[in-house]
């Protein structure tokens, strides 16, 4: 197919991401009808259970848009609008949930308050990763202010510069390893983030003769962000709103880390006769190719070619057939990530099998033993 004879196809799909942040506004209308309490709960419905059908349903998009379409698409204005947008709409959902907090609710619709402002925001945190990647200091800048509801502005930090270079390997503290559960993960991946990014930015000043304590720490400013919006926040809504926001901030970056957990799980760089990983290449992430939840994460589930080529728009990403496979889309995954049986029964066969049955090969817990089930699915 020619350049000027392709397409698109999913050209008018893509502002489709921008109705998870639109969810709090129809929570808000059904809260004020008979649903009651429990309109607020229309987000984790829609994003846990309507999209997971829909994306059976609609089934895998493989298409790749040919190398000559990529710079086309990639200065394409319409792709990074649609991203910029997010932004006005997450904050516009964030005040509305902080005002209905405020005003007082009940454990049923303060959980779900709690659920659909994290949400928003632990979905931002992807579009803060998008924008996050790219040269132009406008976007990195939108970046950080999409990470400050969740106070998760150290990730702007550690993601780019150390789970990039670390990903798929032992001390990567966002790849999860075979048999180690979403609910030990968790505590390890955050705790370890944050103290990357620490480092990592005290090095990078140090190397310039400056203290950590400045404001050209990219850490500090980011978590000046959080502190100045919630202060904010709190001023128009009074204290009552503070543990609204700690609660949705933990909801948002335990979003973020349910996915990094599947998107790496059990998957090793192997180590070079150098002593180094092996370079990162299609391998090293589980990928979908699910339509729908592509759509609404701007293609994060092309996570292969994201980390080969971390520059790369969303819209221009691919899909490889060396890649490993979810049997599912994020959507799903996430759910099932939080039920380790149901998880470990699904997936550990898949990572054996990917290593032709040798679990050697993976990026192992230490605790980690075959099951009857993985032993037979690898043969």
């Amino acid at each position: 197919m020619t350049v000027d004879a392709w397409r698109d196809r999913r050209l008018p799909l893509w502002p489709l991401a921008l109705v998870v942040p639109a969810l709090p506004f129809a929570g808000l209308a059904l809260s004020g009808g008979p649903a009651g309490p429990w309109g607020w709960w229309l987000a984790p419905v829609v994003v846990f259970g309507l999209i997971p059908l829909v994306d059976l349903a609609f089934g895998d998009d493989r298409q790749n848009p040919p190398e000559e379409a990529v710079p086309a698409l990639q200065r394409s204005p319409y792709y990074r609008w649609i991203t910029y947008l997010y932004l006005p709409a997450q904050y516009a959902a964030l005040a509305v949930t902080c005002r209905e907090w405020a005003a007082g609710v009940g454990p049923a619709a303060g959980a779900g308050l709690v659920l659909t402002a994290g949400i928003v925001n632990g979905i931002a945190i992807n579009t803060a990763h998008e924008l996050g990647h790219k040269r132009e200091r406008v976007e990195r800048w939108l970046s950080r202010i999409a990470l400050a509801p969740t106070g998760y502005g150290h990730f702007f930090v550690e993601h780019n510069r150390g789970h990039h270079v670390r990903v798929a390997t032992p001390e990567d503290p966002a790849s999860a390893r075979l048999g180690e559960s979403f609910w030990r993960f968790w505590p390890r991946t955050v705790a370890g983030g944050l103290r990357s990014a620490w480092r990592l930015e005290t090095a990078r000043l140090r190397l310039r003769g400056r203290s950590p304590w400045t404001w050209r720490n990219d850490v500090l400013t980011a978590w000046a962000m959080t502190v100045l919006l919630f202060a904010a926040l709190t001023a128009v809504h009074g204290w009552t709103v503070l543990p609204f926001l700690a609660l949705q901030a933990v909801a948002g970056f335990s979003l973020l880390e349910a996915v990094n957990y599947l998107e790496h799980y059990g998957l090793l760089r192997q180590p070079t006769g150098t002593g180094r990983a092996e370079k990162v290449d299609p391998r090293h992430s589980w990928n979908s190719d699910r339509l729908v939840t592509n759509v609404f994460l701007f293609q994060l589930q092309r996570h292969s070619d994201h980390h080969a080529n971390p520059l790369r728009r969303y819209q221009t990403l691919r899909t490889f057939d060396v890649s490993p496979r979810l049997p599912a889309g994020y959507a799903t995954m996430v759910v099932v990530a939080l039920v380790p049986p149901l998880w470990r029964r699904i997936m550990d066969p898949r990572v054996l099998a990917h290593y032709g049955g040798d679990a050697s090969l993976a990026n192992r817990d230490r605790n980690f033993h075959t099951p009857p089930a993985a032993r037979t699915a690898t043969g």
